[in-house]
C-alpha cells in the first residue's frame, strides 16, 4: 500500500524580519502581551496537523559560530537549552523552550553534514501546550533565523491488510516452466515471473512481469549494494530476510548503550528507529502491519534457501543477496514526521545505503518543485544530501525510488513528483493499470503493484510479521503503488551489482537514464475500458502514456550495463529486423558472414546471425537465423531473452588476408527479447 502525509499548503506573505529588543524573563508568559502571530515568508509551512511542542528552525550561516561557541563552553544545562544568541535566547526564555539541539548529530561524516548546510537545522522542544503559531511567528522576527517549519506527521493512510496464503497446493503446471531457485512459494510471485498460468488469475497475461528470470542467469545481487528501506520497522530475524539484512559490526560487536562507531547514533544494528529514537527496530507493536517487512521482502529476501518467497535481488543462496538497511519512520500507534523522515534520510546516506526505497508519500498536491521546496526544506535538504552521496564504486551518488500514489489520481504524489526523484506507478497481474494507481504527471516507470481482485494470488506476495498478522504467518499479499516502488528499487540494485560484477561505474543520472529505458511496452495495451470495482478506467484516453516510460525489465536494464543492445520480438511471427542501429545506415549493403569463413556467399542472402543452440531451443527457433538485404529474419515461438551474434564485413565482400586484399570483420552482439502480442494463457 502506499503511504503519505497530510500537509496543507501555506501562501507565504512577505514580512520584512526585525531584532526584538526585549528583557528576556524566565517568568511565565503573559499571552496578553505578547504580539500577535504573523505570518512569514520565513515559515515554510502550517501549523495544521503537526506535531505539537515542536519547531525545526535553520539558522543563517553567520550564526552558527556563535551557537556553536556557546555550545562549546556553557553548562550542559544551559547549551541544552539556549543558543547563545540574545535576540534568539529571549524568545526561548518566552515560548518555554526544553531542549535546543542539532536537528543532524554530529558524526563520522561532519565534514560532508556541514558542506551541505545540513548542520544550520536545529530542533526546539518546549510544551505542548504552547502555541505553535505563536511561537514561530516569535522566531520568525529574528534575523538570524532563516526557515521555519512545523514537523508535520507522518501518516499510514490504508487500512494494513495482509492476505495470507490461501491453502491450495501448487498446480501440476507449474512443473512446464524451470524455475532458477527453490523457494517454494517462487511460483506464486508472478511479479517475477509471469506465464500467464490460469492458477494465478483468471487475467494472468503472460510477460506481466519485470523480467526477473533472465536477468538472475546474470546476477541476482551484491552485499556491497545497500538498499535503506525508509518504512516501518524491517523484522531481521525473519527467516527470509536476516541473512540479507545490513549490519553494522561496530555496534553488533561493541558494549550495548555505547556509540561505537561515533556516527551518532546508539545500538543501529540492523539501522534505526526514528520514531522511539533508539537503535531497537520494531515490528509488533499495537499498529504495526508488516509494510516494511513486505516492502523489503520484495527488495533482497533470501534466494534459493528452500523457504518462502524470493526476492528481486536476494542472491542465489549463498551469501551475495544486496543489503536491506531498516531506517524506520513507523512505529506502533507512535507520531513521527518531517523531522523523523529527514533524519532517517541522512542515515541512510552516511550508513552506506546507495538505494533510497520509499513507499510512502503525500495527500496533498503540490503543483510544482518550487512550491514543494518551499513547504518541505528540511526533506528536501536531506534528499539532496542523499544523492549527492556516493555509496557504492558503480554510481557517483544516491538513487532516491518513491511509490507514486494510490488515488487514481493524474499526478504523482510528492516526494516521488520531485525532480531526479523515480516515481512508480502500478500495474496488475492482466499487465493494465492498477485501478488505485496514480498516473500522469510526475510519473516515471511501471511496475507490478498487484490487484487483489477476486482472488488474493493477484497481490504481491512477500514477507510479513507473524506477531501480527491475522493468521500467524510470515507470508502475505499486499497491493499498491508501495508494493510497485520495491520492484523498481530491487532491479536498480541488481543493475548495480552487475555493475561492479564488470566493473563499470556510471553517474548518477546515467544510471538513471538506463533504468528508466529499461522498460517494456505497457500502452498497446490500453485499448477500451477496465472496470473494477465498480470503477471504469478509460485506458486508451487516461492512461495511454501516462504510466511511464514503461514496464520495468530487469534483463533489460543488465543489458545497458553490459552495453549490449536490445531488439524487441513478437512471439509467433517472423521478424524481419534492420540492422541499421547496430551497423550503420550502410548496413543493407554490408556482407554478413559465419564465424570463420573469410567471405558471404552473397550480401543479400547470407547466414550471418549466430545462436547457441540452447538458446534457439529456449527460444524456439527452427530455423538458422539469416541475414537478407541487411535484415535479420527470424521466427521465434516462445517467449523469452537470448542473445545472437551478426558478422559483417567492412570494406568489401570477404575479409583482408595476406592473400588478397579486403575488409575488416565487425561482430555486434544482440540482446533478443520475446514477448508476447496477445492474451492467450496457458494451463
Amino acid at each position: 500500500m502506499f503511504l503519505n502525509r497530510k500537509i496543507a499548503i501555506l501562501a507565504t506573505v512577505s514580512l520584512t524580519a526585525g531584532w526584538i529588543f526585549s528583557a528576556c524573563s524566565t517568568d511565565t508568559v503573559d499571552d496578553t502581551q505578547l504580539p500577535a502571530p504573523e505570518l512569514s515568508g520565513k515559515i515554510a509551512n502550517t501549523a495544521q496537523d503537526a506535531q505539537q511542542g515542536v519547531l525545526l528552525v535553520k539558522f543563517d550561516q553567520q550564526a552558527i559560530p556563535l551557537i556553536e561557541e556557546h555550545a562549546a563552553h556553557a553548562t550542559r544545562s544551559d547549551a541544552a537549552t539556549r543558543s547563545g544568541i540574545h535576540s534568539v535566547d529571549c524568545i526561548l526564555d518566552q515560548i518555554g523552550v526544553t531542549s535546543f539541539s542539532r536537528v543532524f548529530p554530529v558524526g563520522k561524516e561532519e565534514e560532508r553534514t556541514r558542506a551541505a548546510g545540513l548542520h544550520r537545522w536545529y530542533l526546539l522542544n518546549f510544551a505542548p501546550e504552547t502555541d505553535l503559531d505563536l511561537a514561530a511567528s516569535m522566531l520568525a522576527g529574528v534575523a538570524d533565523i532563516s526557515t521555519i517549519q512545523y514537523n508535520t506527521r507522518v501518516y499510514k493512510t490504508y487500512d494494513g491488510t495482509v492476505y495470507p496464503l490461501p491453502d491450495e497446493p501448487l498446480p501440476a503446471s507449474r512443473a512446464m516452466t524451470p524455475y532458477p531457485f527453490n523457494d517454494p512459494q517462487l511460483f506464486w510471485q508472478w511479479h517475477y515471473i509471469n506465464n500467464g498460468d490460469l492458477a494465478i488469475s483468471e487475467n494472468a497475461y503472460a510477460g506481466a512481469d519485470i523480467n526477473a528470470a533472465e536477468a538472475w542467469k546474470l546476477t541476482a545481487g551484491d552485499p556491497r549494494v545497500i538498499v535503506a528501506i525508509v518504512d516501518g520497522g524491517v523484522k531481521h530475524s525473519h527467516p527470509d530476510l536476516a541473512a540479507n539484512m545490513w549490519v553494522n559490526l561496530a555496534e553488533l560487536n561493541g558494549q550495548p548503550g555505547v556509540d561505537d562507531d561515533n556516527n551518532g547514533y546508539v545500538d543501529d544494528i540492523y539501522g534505526y528507529n526514528f520514531v522511539t529514537d533508539s537503535g531497537q527496530i520494531t515490528w509488533n507493536a499495537k499498529g504495526d502491519d508488516s509494510h516494511g517487512t513486505h516492502v523489503a521482502g520484495t527488495v533482497a529476501a533470501v534466494n534459493n534457501n528452500g523457504v518462502g518467497v524470493a526476492g528481486v535481488a536476494g542472491g542465489t543462496g549463498h551469501g551475495d543477496g544486496v543489503r536491506i538497511m531498516s531506517c524506520q519512520i513507523f512505529a506502533g500507534q507512535q507520531d513521527s514526521g518531517d523531522y523523523q523522515t529527514a533524519l532517517a534520510i541522512k542515515y541512510a546516506a552516511d550508513m552506506g545505503a546507495s538505494i533510497l526505497q520509499c513507499s510512502y508519500g503525500m495527500t496533498v498536491s503540490y503543483y510544482s518543485d518550487s512550491q514543494f521546496e518551499q513547504v518541505e526544506p528540511l526533506v528536501v535538504d536531506a534528499l539532496k544530501y542523499f544523492q549527492s552521496k556516493s555509496n557504492c564504486d558503480a554510481i557517483d551518488g544516491g538513487l532516491v525510488i518513491y511509490a507514486s500514489g494510490n488515488y487514481s489520481q493524474p499526478q504523482s504524489s510528492y516526494p516521488g513528483a520531485y525532480r531526479n526523484v523515480i516515481s512508480v506507478t502500478a500495474f496488475g497481474v492482466d499487465y493494465l493499470p492498477a485501478y488505485y494507481t496514480n498516473y500522469h504527471l510526475g510519473c516515471n516507470i511501471a511496475a507490478p503493484g498487484g490487484e487483489i481482485v477476486g482472488s488474493v494470488r493477484g497481490g504481491v506476495l512477500s514477507t510479513v510479521c507473524s506477531e501480527v498478522d491475522a493468521a500467524g504467518e510470515d507470508y502475505g499479499y499486499i497491493q499498491g503503488t508501495s508494493m510497485a516502488c520495491p520492484h523498481v528499487s530491487g532491479v536498480a540494485a541488481l543493475g548495480l551489482s552487475y555493475a561492479l560484477k564488470r566493473g563499470k561505474r556510471f553517474t548518477r543520472e546515467e544510471f538513471t537514464n538506463m533504468l528508466l529505458t529499461s522498460v517494456n511496452d505497457i500502452d498497446s495495451r490500453m485499448e477500451g475500458v477496465k472496470t473494477t470495482y465498480g470503477t471504469t478506467m478509460d485506458l486508451e484516453n487516461d492512461y495511454r502514456g501516462e504510466m511511464g516510460t514503461g514496464a520495468i525489465d530487469a534483463f533489460r536494464l543488465l543489458m545497458q550495463v553490459e552495453g549490449t543492445p536490445c531488439i524487441t520480438l513478437a512471439r509467433g511471427a517472423e521478424q524481419r529486423i534492420a540492422l541499421q542501429e547496430h551497423f550503420g545506415g550502410g548496413s543493407d549493403n554490408l556482407t554478413y558472414i559465419e564465424e570463420g569463413t573469410g567471405s558471404g556467399a552473397s550480401p543479400l542472402e547470407t547466414f550471418g546471425a549466430e545462436m547457441s543452440a540452447e538458446d534457439m531451443q529456449k527460444l524456439g527457433v527452427a530455423e538458422n537465423p539469416r541475414i537478407s538485404n541487411g535484415r535479420l529474419v527470424i521466427r521465434c515461438a516462445n517467449a523469452g531473452c537470448a542473445k545472437i551474434k551478426i558478422r559483417a564485413i567492412a570494406g568489401g565482400k570477404r575479409v583482408g588476408t595476406g592473400e588478397w586484399i579486403g575488409g575488416i570483420p565487425v561482430v555486434k552482439e544482440i540482446a533478443l527479447v520475446v514477448r508476447d502480442t496477445d492474451s492467450k494463457r496457458w494451463m
